[in-house]
């Protein structure tokens, strides 16, 4: 049972107000209603954080306190070394099912992203070989033969036509 609250990418940002109108449009309850079903999960679970240091919701993650110790810092405006006082944390470790899930989504961005980058080189490809909507260059049109009279074709002792040799430069073209 998912919650499209909002579509993933972009500069979009999912708010409590999203997520409160997808699920009463999920499960018919009014969003006066659903806000408050909200608020208090959300309040139960800061409370028991701040009691018990530790919650874990099964299939979404673990989130707990933690102390940070003291540490020394630099300011970056001015490089002067601070103390910052030692203090409390909540820190989050995504459960199974959602490590798999943004496994996946991971797994559709690199298909997305090889199938662009696919398209792109063959979009590249047949820009610089011929122009796009046009039938391709006969064998003539490759590799144009202008043989001079010393290299006409002549018939072979079978009667079947061979083509000349060509050395290996060019014949040279009067006026060139």
């Amino acid at each position: 049972m998912g919650c499209p609250a909002a579509p993933l990418g972009g500069d979009s940002v999912v708010t409590k107000k999203d997520i409160v109108k997808a699920i009463s449009e999920q499960i018919g309850m009014t969003q006066l209603k659903t806000k408050e079903i909200v608020q208090q999960t959300f309040d139960a679970i800061i409370d028991t954080l701040v009691r018990e240091h530790r919650i874990e919701l099964r299939n979404f993650g673990v989130f707990e306190v933690k102390k940070r110790a003291a540490r020394k810092a630099r300011n970056p405006r001015t490089g002067e070394r601070v103390d910052v006082a030692e203090k409390y944390v909540v820190t989050f470790k995504p459960g199974k099912e959602m490590e798999e899930k943004v496994r996946l989504l991971e797994q559709r961005e690199a298909e997305k992203r090889a199938a662009e980058a696919a398209a792109d080189h063959n979009a590249a490809d047949s820009s610089t070989t011929s122009p796009p909507f046009s039938s391709p260059p006969t064998s003539s049109e490759q590799f144009p033969v202008q043989p001079n009279s010393s290299q006409s074709i002549q018939p072979n002792s079978s009667g079947s036509a061979t083509p000349p040799s060509f050395d290996s430069k060019p014949p040279s073209t009067p006026g060139m």
